[in-house]
């Protein structure tokens, strides 16, 4: 068991304190974040199937119909999460006003050329 040592502080040491151990948290929390969040990180495919809420089956069909990005090396599967979060983003449905911005655009072009 450790020597507890009581001493008393003082509240603007008390607070003084609280911000190193705030301040080293936060330093330690954020370099954990960058190193994690600027390595593309690959997945194996049952971890792709949690982050996708699919299953593996699912996922092996999508990888034979070539219809989600993946990398092979020998006989296994590798996806990389910044692909497949790319590749989910890529499935959006375009809002009603997006779809007349287009449809407005691509009607102005087309009157123009048959001028």
């Amino acid at each position: 068991m450790e020597n507890l040592v009581f001493t008393q502080l003082s509240i603007p040491e008390v607070k003084q304190l609280f911000r190193q151990e705030l301040q080293t948290f936060f330093e330690t929390y954020n370099q954990r974040n960058l190193s994690t969040s600027s390595t593309n990180e690959l997945l194996t495919i049952k971890q792709a199937g949690e982050l996708l809420s699919l299953s593996v089956p699912t996922l092996y069909g999508l990888v034979s119909k070539q219809a989600i990005p993946v990398s092979k090396k020998g006989k296994r599967l590798y996806f990389s999460k910044d692909e497949l979060t790319g590749w989910i983003k890529a499935g959006r449905k375009l809002t009603i006003t997006e779809i007349e911005s287009q449809a407005g655009s691509y009607l102005g072009k087309k009157k123009g050329a048959n001028l």
